[in-house]
């Protein structure tokens, strides 16, 4: 099978607008969850999420078409017109071989939420005949695809909070195969609403810690008490490696493991043994190299943490042997399907920059929860072998590893 490489990547959530910023906030441990400022949110039990608050639509959309698209499309396009900027391609590039994988969780939610009101109040004659289009999950690469001229393989992954994940997943083995020469992998979502945070909490899946938001998402700690949700956007350049050496391509690391897997255990409640198998799976089509890091789901539920972290020591064969870990939801929320992208661009500039982001928060130790997950300051550390998880609702896991060449 071909090779795939990284060549170009992108990013925006409640830390920063475009990827460096953004990366450089998480590393210094700062936090951009707030009080929600999109809604009301008074009467809410949950009332803190990690908004984007400073992004203009029209900066990659013009005025009139901002309507046509929900905001976790327009978060897309911003991220994803940045990995093509970044990948430096040739103006000749084959647009027929070069394909999306986008991703998203839930789509378009406070559309669908808005609408559905619409239909009860004033009658179905009043929905915005915009409101299906801007909506679907799908549209994400739709949308990309039209702005970026991409008339390859239009994939579109909805595996809730694996979403992200299992579209580079599937940009990778579309180029593998020979499907494509390259793909534009973004997971994008921006379900900060009334139904998306009132719907989390009826589940009691949120923190509710909403005195003090900064503190609220605390994955590992012993005090952890729910998710905050985030919002936000990942893309990434997947390209085949032969093609990226010959045009001289910057090159951030090689796809070398992939792994997928279901629970058949709960809708909602997760085991250790889909993650481990996972994680396994990823591994082995690696050639079990030495792992230097691993980016975690790290949710901050009681659940989550604790069988990753089983899931973890499984894996390497005991705390000892587990490599350094951390989650970054502590800084930017969970972003549900857009965070597999978001995570993995992360992990790729954490092996650039040589350097480990922190876990913060991370304040009181938990028994089950006893691996070094670099508690609160970013470390230095040379990481040639990355792996990056992502677990969903519904039981499905995905798992990518990356290598620098």
């Amino acid at each position: 099978m071909k090779r795939v490489v990284v060549t170009g990547i992108g990013m925006i959530n409640s830390l920063g607008l475009e990827k460096e910023s953004a990366f450089k906030a998480i590393v210094d441990g700062q936090c951009g969850i707030k009080t929600i400022e999109s809604f009301d949110a008074e009467k809410f039990s949950v009332r803190i999420a990690g908004e984007i608050t400073d992004f203009d639509p029209t900066s990659v959309m013009d005025k009139k078409e901002i309507k046509k698209a929900d905001r976790f499309i327009q978060l897309g396009l911003k991220a994803s017109a940045d990995a093509i900027a970044d990948a430096n391609l040739p103006d000749d590039i084959d647009r027929e071989r070069f394909g999306v994988s986008s991703a998203s969780g839930i789509g378009g939610l406070p559309n669908i939420a808005k609408n559905s009101v619409i239909c009860e109040n004033r009658g179905p004659r009043r929905i915005s005949p915009f409101f299906i289009p801007s909506s679907l999950v799908n549209m994400l690469g739709g949308f990309v695809s039209i702005y970026q001229n991409l008339k390859g393989p239009n994939l579109s992954s909805v595996t809730a909070c694996a979403a992200g994940t299992h579209a580079i997943g599937e940009a990778s083995k579309t180029i593998m195969i020979g499907g494509a020469d390259q793909m534009l992998v973004i997971g994008a979502e921006s379900a900060i609403c009334g139904a998306g945070i009132g719907g989390f909490a009826a589940m009691k899946a949120l923190s509710t810690n909403n005195d003090e938001p900064t503190k609220a998402s605390r994955p590992f700690d012993a005090n952890r008490n729910g998710f905050v949700m985030g919002e936000g956007a990942g893309a990434l350049v997947l390209e085949e490696y032969e093609s990226a050496v010959a045009r001289g391509a910057r090159i951030y690391a090689e796809v070398i493991g992939l792994g997928e897997s279901g629970d058949a255990n709960h809708i909602t409640s997760p085991v250790m043994d889909g993650p481990y198998r996972a994680m396994k799976s990823a591994l082995k089509m690696a050639g079990s190299p030495t792992v230097d890091y691993i980016n975690a789901h790290g949710t901050s539920t009681p659940a989550n943490d604790k069988n990753e972290t089983m899931a973890m020591k499984e894996l390497f064969g005991g705390k000892e042997s587990c490599p350094p870990v951390s989650s970054i939801k502590g800084q930017i929320g969970h972003c549900l399907g857009a965070a597999g992208a978001i995570e993995a661009v992360v992990t790729l500039m954490a092996m650039r920059d040589g350097i480990l982001p922190p876990t913060i928060n991370y304040e009181t130790k938990d028994e089950n929860c006893d691996l070094d997950y670099v508690p609160n300051e970013a470390r230095k550390a040379d990481i040639n072998v990355a792996m990056s998880n992502s677990f969903g609702f519904g039981g499905t896991n995905g798992v990518v590893i990356f290598k620098k060449i």
